[in-house]
C-alpha cells in the first residue's frame, strides 16, 4: 500500500467520524397563552440520547415531550441530542402570554385543578387572589368532603390539624358581600363561597376564606322546573343541560355565591370526593391544598 493511499484512507476513516456527529433540531406547537401544553417535534438526527431543559427549571429526556409552561414569559428551550460521547445542541426561545381569564392551580394529592375566577364577582376574585398570593391557603385542607355535594376547605385552622379536631370556624377575621350573578350557578366543578347560616347572617356575606367546590349529581328536570319556581329565576338552556348532564347542587343558586369555574381537573375533583371521611364530614387521610395564579 502506497503513502499516498494511506492518508487517503485516513482521511477518509476521519471524515466519516466526523459526519457522524449527530444533528440537533425540533419545532414546536400549541396554544402559548398560559398555562400553554407545548408539543415539541424532535428532528434530530443520528442521535439515541435526547435532554431538554424547558428554561422553567423543568426537564425530559423523552425523544418528543409535551410541557406545560403555568406563567407567562419567555423561556430559552434548549436540546442536547447525544450519540456516545457526542453530541449536538439546539436552542429557541418561546413566549408564554398570560391567560386572558385569571386562573388558580390548586395542588392536591390527588392532582392538579385548574380554576377560572369569574370577572362578574369581583370582591369575591379580588379577595381570592390576594389570599392565594398571601399564601393563605398553603396546606390548608379539604376539611370537608361529601360525595355528590362538594368539598370544602379554607379554614385557616385546618394547617396542622390534629386528627379528629372539628373544622370549618376559622377564618380571615371578615366577610365579603354576597355577589349573586345569574350567569354562575352551581353546576358541577363551582367555586362557591361557604358562609354562615342565615339565622346569624340574614344577608348571606360569604366567609372571608371558605370556600367549596361543587361536586354534585345529575338533576332531573322537573326539579330544576320546581326551583325556578320557588327561587323566581330562570335557568338557561345550557344550565339546563349541565344541571342534568354534568350535575350540581341548584338549590344552593341565590343563597351561597358563585365565583369562579373548574376547568380542568374534574378527574381530581372526583377522586377527592371519594376519599374516605370521618363522621363529620372530614377526610380519614388529610387532603392539603397548595395553590397559585397563573400569571
Amino acid at each position: 500500500m502506497t503513502r499516498h493511499l494511506l492518508f487517503a484512507l485516513i482521511a477518509t476513516a476521519a471524515l466519516a467520524v466526523s459526519c457522524s456527529r449527530p444533528f440537533a433540531a425540533f419545532t414546536y406547537q400549541g396554544d402559548t397563552g398560559a398555562p400553554a401544553a407545548i408539543q415539541f417535534e424532535n428532528s434530530s438526527k443520528k442521535a439515541t440520547v435526547y435532554e431538554w431543559d424547558f428554561g422553567d427549571g423543568k426537564t425530559s429526556t423523552e425523544a418528543s415531550p409535551v410541557h406545560r409552561y403555568f406563567q407567562s414569559g419567555t423561556y430559552l428551550i434548549t436540546l442536547k441530542a447525544s450519540n456516545g460521547n457526542k453530541f449536538r445542541m439546539a436552542e429557541e426561545r418561546i413566549s408564554i402570554s398570560p391567560p386572558e381569564r385569571c386562573l388558580v392551580e390548586i395542588t392536591t394529592p390527588f392532582g392538579v385543578m385548574m380554576i377560572r375566577l369569574s370577572d362578574a364577582t369581583p370582591q369575591h376574585r379580588d379577595n381570592f387572589i390576594k389570599l392565594v398570593e398571601e399564601g393563605f391557603y398553603e396546606n390548608l385542607l379539604f376539611h370537608r368532603v361529601i360525595d355528590g355535594f362538594m368539598a370544602q376547605g379554607g379554614d385557616p385552622e385546618s394547617r396542622g390539624a390534629a386528627p379528629g379536631v372539628a373544622l370549618g370556624r376559622g377564618g380571615p377575621g371578615y366577610t365579603i358581600p354576597a355577589e349573586f350573578v345569574d350567569s354562575l350557578v352551581h353546576i358541577k366543578g363551582a367555586l362557591a363561597a361557604a358562609r354562615m347560616g342565615d339565622q346569624v347572617n340574614p344577608q348571606k356575606a360569604s366567609s372571608g376564606s371558605q370556600f367549596y367546590i361543587v361536586h354534585g349529581q345529575p338533576i332531573d328536570p322537573q326539579v330544576l322546573d320546581r326551583l325556578e319556581a320557588q327561587k323566581n329565576t330562570r335557568y338557561s338552556t345550557e344550565q339546563r343541560q349541565a344541571y342534568t348532564t354534568q350535575g350540581g347542587t341548584p338549590f344552593l343558586d341565590r343563597d351561597y355565591t358563585v365565583f369562579g369555574q373548574l376547568v380542568e381537573g374534574f378527574e381530581v375533583l372526583d377522586a377527592i370526593a371519594k376519599t374516605q371521611t370521618n363522621p363529620g364530614d372530614r377526610p380519614k387521610t388529610d387532603v392539603w391544598m397548595k395553590m397559585r395564579i397563573v400569571k
